[in-house]
Order: structure tokens, then C-alpha cells, then sequence
């Protein structure tokens, strides 16, 4: 038998979660360097897929299968398209970063209430976040998948509400709390029981979807059930196909969020550490939109056809709605999350435009808002944790004092609005030129996100940045090495990425031709006037 790569990557950071939650409550640092290792050599091992991955060759590679529920016909099966692989990948990248921009962020303060949080929890959750995410991306068993999608809640559940933001809040939010630890342990938990209660509501949807489907098809695998579709031996009205596929769209369209279903994120990035934001839309959000283009076009592409008209009219209420809060915003996490709410839209317009163009867009889309992201919010976090406050009239003239933060910030929020030469400019010309083909209203519409990504990312920083030098932020410091080592990297991909996009693009688009073949749809071809 081959060596379970997959199995492997996935199982490091689940050992290093329990290790590292077993470390003597005295030795902090032991546990805080324990999960970097962990998380270090899961990103050797998620560089060994990617390398030993072939773009032109089957459709699943490095796949694993074993009994594991007979009796219900559930298997421990594995396998990686070009899509997992690139979102095995960004996780695999964005965790040490995550560890080490959160590297302080559970030490208990003497003036602190929740003085009694364990560190080594805090990189324990978040190391079990990761295994459950990267095997999500490599599941192909249906039954398997659900019981990732709903177990990676109890851990971020916990992330949000026991080891939330230790920074003031806004000042609105303050006066209406009385500015006490009680009051913001409160909206903690508040977010936190937000998070798990929608996120529950999506999953307990998805499982009476997935029950339904094993009650057609007989079994939870994907490759099995794809073939049995092909050979016309899958016994599926209609109606119960688009029913099927609502279950799971719900689900996925609430982990990733789609409007209206998205209320729950601002709550959660607002309340959760900087890091722990970024772990929520970088890294968890994006098993949602990534098992829409697995399991709902995959399983059900007949419904996914039908349903498109309406969610790429849902998608486009997201981009403009998401950026249209994010220029109101006050608060800088906040703000980031209405824009996080925005760019998913963009992710599900190119996801549902049935176009490759559109569907590599959005792929890459999903990695390039996953560094970009981290970015932007990363180096937020870090001056959060300075100034004491996450309100933006409580800043101005920052770059005078931090260059280097400040600089880092415009890189970071010029990445947001997809500037040219950054790696997100790629992604969202790809899903405008994909939708556009086909829908060109929707097309033209979306780009008005763009005009207002300007404005909310360009705002924040003139408010933040530029300007008198407040007395308040005088004496912040600029990035010291452990933050440098941060955002040297997402820096350093952005730009990369936007300049040379081939290496993704490579291991992506076979697996869109894939997806594209599962709906049986075609890239619309150019309407050209013939020479006169």
C-alpha cells in the first residue's frame, strides 16, 4: 500500500493539537513553539502534495479508501482535485502565520478577567481547526465531509468566545456595554453562540440532504455516485435533485456567507482575536465555497443550473451590500468583515456563471482573499493591540510614527481592492470576464464593488494612516521581527502571485474543465461581427 500522504497531512496537526493541549499548564512557551513545529511540518507535507500532485492526470490523485460504517455504506475515502490542493495549501501556509501573529494573544494579564484561559488550548483549537479543514478539502465521501463541516465548529466556537478580543471595543459599543470586562465577555459569547447557532441551523439542513441522498444513490461516495450519474443507472427525479441541492447550498451558503445568511461574521471577527478572524474567512469560510463547487455542481448539476439565475442575484446583493456597510463601518475589524462579505460574492458569482473563465477565477479568488486578507487584518490586529481600540476616529497620522505598519497596511488594503499587479487583481478580472460572458447584466453591475472596494479600503487608511499625529499614537511602535516574520510572507505572495499566476493556474483549471464537464456546460462563444 502507497504511503497515506493525505491521511498523514491531515493527522500531524490533530497529534500536535492534543500534545500541545497536554503540556504542563507552567511551560507556555514549550506549547506555543510545539504547535509552530506541528504547523510548520504539516506545510512541508501540504508542499509534498502539491508537488507530487499531476495537473494532467486523474481527476482524484493520492486517494485513500477504507471501510469505515458498513452497514450504512460509509468510507474513509481521500482524494485531491486542483482545487483541494490550492486550498490545502493556502491552510497550510496561513496557520504558522496565524500561530505566531496570535503568539501573545492567550498569555493571562494580571488586569485580565479571563486570566484563567489556558495557552495551551488556544494553539491547541487552533491546530484542530487546521486538521479538520485540510481533510474536509481531501474528503470525497459524503458522509465523511458533514461530519468534518460540523465538527470544525466546536473548536472555533470556543476560539471566539473563551479567547476573544482583549482590546477595547469601538466606542459606540463601549458606552452601550458600560466599558466592563463582564459586559465584553458578554459580547463574546454573544458572537460566539451567533456563529455556532447559524452554522448548526446550515448543518442540521445538510444532513437531512445527505440522508436523502443516500436513500437515491445507496452510498456516500462521490466518485460512485458521479459515475452512476454518467451511466444513467442513478435513479433521481428532478424535484428530488433540487431539493437535495438545497440542503446542501444552504449550508455551504451559510459557512461561506451568502447574503442574507451572513450576520453572523461581523459578530465573529469583531469579537475574535485578529488571528482567529483571519482563521474564520481565510481559512474555515472557505471549505463553504469550495464545497459548492465539489458537492453541488458535482452531485447535483441539473439543480445547480436551475438554482443559478437566483444565486448569482444573491451573489451580487453581497458584493454590493457587503461593500456598501464596509464604507459605513467605524470599527477597522468590522469593516474588514463587510468586505470579507462582498468578495465571497464575487467567489459564488464565478462559482454559479458556469464558465471556466469564471470558475478559475473564482478558485483563485479564494486563495488570493485568503492572503490578502490575512494581510490586511494581521497588520489591523497589530495595531489594535497597540492603540488599545479597534475605532477608526481613534487613529490618524500612523504612518509618521510606523512606516513600516503603515506601509504594510496599504499593501494589504491595495491587495483588498484588487489592485493590478496584486494577486487579487487576477482572480476578480477572471470572475468579471466569466460572468460577463454569459450574464453580462450581472457582469456590469458587480464591477460597481469594485469602485466602492476603493473607497472603504482608501478611507480607512487617509483616516488611519495619513494626517495630524494624534497624541494617543505618538509612542506606538513600529512592527518588531516576530510581526515582520508575519507579513513578510502574504506580502511577498501577493505580489508574486499577482505578477506570476501561472503555478496555481496550472493546478487549477484541469480541475474546473472537470467541473465544467459535470454540468455539461460550455464557455459561451464570442460574438464577433464578421469583416465587411
Amino acid at each position: 500500500m502507497s504511503f497515506p500522504l493525505l491521511t498523514v497531512t491531515a493527522a500531524l496537526p490533530a497529534i500536535g493539537a492534543i500534545a500541545t493541549a497536554a503540556v504542563p499548564a507552567g511551560r507556555r512557551a514549550a506549547a506555543k513553539w510545539l504547535a509552530l513545529l506541528v504547523s510548520l511540518g504539516t506545510l512541508v507535507l501540504a508542499a509534498l502534495i502539491a508537488v507530487r500532485f499531476d495537473p494532467g492526470g486523474d481527476r482524484y490523485q493520492l486517494t485513500e479508501s477504507h471501510p469505515w460504517i458498513k452497514d450504512f455504506g460509509v468510507r474513509y475515502e481521500l482524494g485531491v482535485d486542483g482545487i483541494g490542493v490550492a486550498l490545502i495549501a493556502l491552510t497550510a501556509v496561513l496557520i504558522p502565520l496565524i500561530i505566531l501573529a496570535g503568539w501573545h494573544d492567550a498569555d493571562p494579564l494580571e488586569t485580565d478577567s479571563l486570566r484563567w484561559r489556558p495557552t495551551q488550548g488556544f494553539f491547541a483549537l487552533i491546530l484542530s481547526v487546521e486538521a479538520m479543514v485540510i481533510l474536509s478539502f481531501e474528503a470525497t465521501d459524503v458522509f465523511l465531509f458533514y461530519i468534518l463541516f460540523e465538527a470544525m465548529l466546536i473548536p472555533m466556537y470556543f476560539l471566539i468566545g473563551g479567547f476573544g478580543d482583549r482590546a477595547a471595543p469601538s466606542r459606540h459599543a463601549a458606552a452601550a456595554a458600560g466599558g466592563s470586562d463582564e459586559n465584553a465577555a458578554a459580547q463574546r459569547s454573544y458572537a460566539a453562540v451567533k456563529f455556532l447557532l447559524y452554522n448548526l441551523v446550515g448543518g442540521l439542513i445538510m444532513l437531512a440532504a445527505v440522508i436523502g441522498l443516500y436513500v437515491v444513490a445507496g452510498n456516500f461516495s462521490l466518485t460512485e455516485i458521479a459515475e452512476a450519474r454518467a451511466n444513467g443507472t442513478l435513479d433521481m427525479s428532478t424535484d428530488t435533485e433540487r431539493l437535495l441541492f438545497l440542503g446542501f447550498f444552504f449550508a455551504f451558503a451559510v459557512k461561506a456567507p451568502l447574503w442574507p445568511l451572513h450576520t453572523w461574521l461581523p459578530n465573529a471577527m469583531g469579537e475574535a482575536t485578529a488571528p482567529v478572524a483571519v482563521l474564520i474567512t481565510a481559512v474555515v469560510d472557505k471549505v463553504g465555497t469550495f464545497a459548492m463547487l465539489r458537492f453541488c455542481l458535482g452531485l447535483f448539476p441539473g439543480a445547480s443550473e436551475w438554482a443559478t439565475p437566483v444565486i448569482l442575484v444573491l451573489a451580487l446583493i453581497s458584493i454590493i451590500y457587503g461593500a456598501l456597510l464596509a464604507v459605513g463601518q467605524r470599527d477597522i475589524k468590522r469593516l474588514v468583515a463587510y468586505a470579507s462579505i462582498s468578495h465571497f460574492g464575487f467567489i459564488i458569482m464565478g462559482i454559479f456563471a458556469m464558465t471556466s473563465q469564471g470558475q478559475s477565477g473564482a478558485t483563485l479568488y479564494m486563495v488570493n482573499h485568503g492572503i490578502s486578507t490575512a494581510a490586511l487584518m494581521l497588520v489591523a490586529g497589530f495595531l489594535i493591540s497597540r492603540r488599545g481600540s479597534r475605532l477608526i476616529a481613534d487613529y490618524g497620522g500612523v504612518q509618521k510614527v510606523a512606516p513600516v505598519l503603515a506601509g504594510t497596511f496599504l499593501i494589504g488594503g491595495l491587495a483588498t481592492l484588487s489592485l493590478p499587479g496584486l494577486a487579487p487583481f487576477v482572480s476578480e478580472f477572471l470572475v468579471l470576464v466569466g460572468t460577463f460572458s454569459r450574464y453580462p447584466v450581472i457582469g456590469i453591475i458587480a464591477t460597481l464593488g469594485i469602485v466602492l472596494a476603493a473607497l472603504y479600503t482608501l478611507v480607512l487608511y487617509q483616516r488611519t494612516m495619513t494626517g495630524p499625529v494624534k497624541e494617543e499614537v505618538r509612542s506606538l511602535p513600529d512592527l518588531r521581527l516576530r510581526e515582520l516574520v508575519v507579513v513578510t510572507p502574504l506580502i511577498a505572495l501577493l505580489i508574486f502571485l499577482g505578477v506570476y499566476p501561472k503555478p496555481l493556474t496550472e493546478i487549477v483549471n484541469p480541475a474546473v474543465q472537470h467541473t465544467m464537464s459535470d454540468v455539461q456546460m460550455k464557455d459561451p462563444k464570442p460574438e464577433v461581427e464578421a469583416a465587411k
